[in-house]
């Protein structure tokens, strides 16, 4: 009889060997799949009272992974699409484990063959024009974080960059002049170039002439001179929002989030004219279908298309009541 193969060998050698040597995974990736085996990890040591530290191969079978997904959504309230995230970070480790261990194949393929869960899409939220631009009027400009968070919103719903790649800039990643431009590195360790209009390029000259003159240092960054967290730019958001509304009541009736201004950015180019493939292009999209949700979420363009429907003639039909014998007897 073989002996337990225990889960903590692989699961170092995942991170270390497979993710961060072979795949070079970004940090975002990497953060992910760790939160997700904490998860697992947790709810395998509460569900069969064992450290994490002595958990074998084995435990982790189908029917305790389908028990944690459950716990997903149930326990701690998340949606489907964090579900399915979880399940994608499991199903990456166990194709990997696949190699390692072909003696546990059967089980491994088990969990492999677990699917993700279907769900319900939503359109996408957007600003309109005139909330975009109570929102770029909420800052204080009289203040220096005021003139920050100005050209953070300003570059956000002009360039459609992720708060990611927001944050990442440095001032060296700025081009003015004739061709301006901001350059960034995106998903997929893809670099791309947006242009900038001439309010943005007036913007961020005035702002660079209030940093530090070195190209590697951040281009928004927070007080102390560091980069900016993700959850900073959510919390600067929230508060510029909740000034904006008072200007615009419609903000208060949208979830406003810093991906919410990238969907702006698009719904802004679509109604402009701009092809799809422009749109996936400036985005940094993977696929061109990727720009669907965009279509589906404009209604303005679906009223323009019903307005230049005809009227299907149809025949005016008298009503007539039914006979009271017959419908007594429908109505039982």
């Amino acid at each position: 009889m073989n002996a337990p193969v225990l889960l903590a060998k692989w699961l170092e050698a995942f991170f270390t060997q497979r993710l961060m040597r072979e795949r070079s995974a970004s940090p975002h990736t990497i953060a992910a799949y760790r939160d997700c085996f904490r998860l697992l990890l947790g709810f395998a040591h509460r569900h069969l009272g064992r450290p994490p530290a002595a958990l074998t191969l084995a435990d982790l079978d189908a029917p305790l992974i389908g028990a944690f997904l459950d716990h997903i959504e149930k326990g701690r309230g998340n949606t489907t699409r964090t579900r399915n995230a979880r399940l994608a970070a499991i199903h990456s480790f166990f194709r990997f484990l696949a190699l390692q261990e072909p003696a546990h194949a059967a089980s491994i393929q088990r969990v492999l063959a677990m699917p993700s869960k279907r769900c319900a899409r939503r359109p996408v939220d957007f600003l309109d024009r005139d909330e975009m631009v109570a929102l770029l009027s909420a800052p204080d400009r009289l203040t220096w974080i005021g003139r920050r968070d100005h050209t953070l919103l300003l570059l956000a719903l002009q360039t459609g960059l992720r708060v990611s790649e927001l944050t990442g800039l440095r001032r060296e990643d700025v081009v003015l002049g004739t061709g301006a431009h901001v350059r960034c590195r995106g998903k997929g360790r893809k670099e791309r170039c947006t242009p900038l209009r001439r309010d943005a390029i007036g913007a961020l000259r005035a702002w660079l002439r209030e940093l530090d003159d070195r190209p590697e240092c951040p281009l928004l960054p927070t007080i102390r001179g560091n980069s900016m967290s993700q959850d900073a730019v959510a919390h600067l958001l929230a508060k510029h929002t909740t000034t904006a509304t008072l200007r615009c009541a419609s903000l208060a009736k949208k979830r406003i989030s810093p991906h919410v201004l990238r969907h702006s950015t698009a719904m802004e180019l679509l109604r402009c004219g701009i092809d799809r493939s422009v749109i996936a292009l400036w985005l940094g999209h993977e696929s061109i279908e990727t720009t669907q949700i965009y279509i589906d979420a404009d209604m303005a363009m679906k009223e323009k298309a019903l307005s230049r429907t005809t009227t299907l003639p149809t025949a005016r039909v008298r009503f007539k009541p039914e006979d009271s014998v017959m419908a007594f007897l429908k109505s039982l």
